[in-house]
């Protein structure tokens, strides 16, 4: 398989499935992911997403197949990787404040039971005047705005200095603001060698905002450069009837009365 699978891929995938109760939710998945892309994972409701990040990253079972990190399981290379899970799955209640939040994204570099230190805040906060929050380091998370929490979910990331970031729509039901803010950052982290893997969901953004595309629908439509595999052809693949019904309703809309 090695010549299948390159061990210097940031991630490859290989056979993957993974089922809740003897129900496939992602079928037989094939990636090869190259180093320094922005990777934009896309597809209809239900189509394994989330679920393919979260087989990657061990947080659940796989029924069989594997994925690597830079050739190795990920239990062996976590500490190349940053997750930023999807807003709606954290307790906002958790009593912290956002500089709280991002130095645990230094807890490798400091290990078990230490406290942070300066060089640890200093990580932080430079993280979070990256996102554009550093004012709000004091502030508890739960009185943060939607867009100001993703932020601070970012620059958790981005404290890790990882390798490789695995985000879970980052971008749904942020601001423009924030919006923009992530791309920024997105686009500086390739300048940096970084591999992201982004699910997303708004088609209208794909091609301006990664250069390498995964298709998914259970299995994988489609995987390459943005320019090559983002097609109607493949969308109609991908996204099925809801994607024509879609493109008719758009039409409607915009036909003089």
């Amino acid at each position: 398989m090695q010549h299948e699978h390159p061990p210097d891929y940031p991630l490859t995938v290989h056979d993957l499935t993974v089922a809740y109760q003897r129900k496939p939710v992602i079928w037989d998945v094939e990636l090869n992911i190259p180093e320094g892309k922005l990777v934009g994972i896309i597809g209809p409701n239900g189509a394994g997403k989330s679920t393919l990040i979260k087989a990657c990253l061990d947080l659940i079972p796989k029924t069989s197949g594997w994925a690597n990190i830079y050739g190795e399981p990920y239990r062996k290379n976590r500490h190349l990787v940053a997750y930023v899970p999807q807003r709606e799955s954290v307790d906002w209640d958790f009593p912290v404040s956002a500089l709280d939040v991002v130095a645990m994204g230094t807890y490798r570099s400091l290990g078990w039971f230490k406290r942070v230190g300066a060089a640890q805040r200093k990580t932080a906060l430079e993280a979070l005047e990256k996102v554009g929050i550093r004012h709000l380091a004091k502030r508890q998370i739960s009185q943060l705005s939607g867009g100001q929490q993703q932020r601070v979910f970012l620059a958790r990331a981005l404290a890790q200095d990882a390798k490789v970031y695995f985000m879970d729509e980052p971008f749904a039901a942020v601001d423009a603001a924030t919006e923009q803010a992530i791309v920024t950052l997105l686009k500086e982290l390739r300048e940096r060698g970084r591999t992201c893997l982004v699910v997303h969901h708004d088609l209208s953004t794909v091609a301006e905002y990664f250069d390498w595309t995964v298709m998914l629908n259970m299995r994988v439509v489609a995987s390459g450069p943005t320019e090559e595999v983002f097609t109607d052809e493949n969308l109609k693949k991908t996204y099925g009837g809801r994607l024509a019904l879609l493109d008719r309703a758009a039409n409607a809309l915009t036909r003089p009365h």
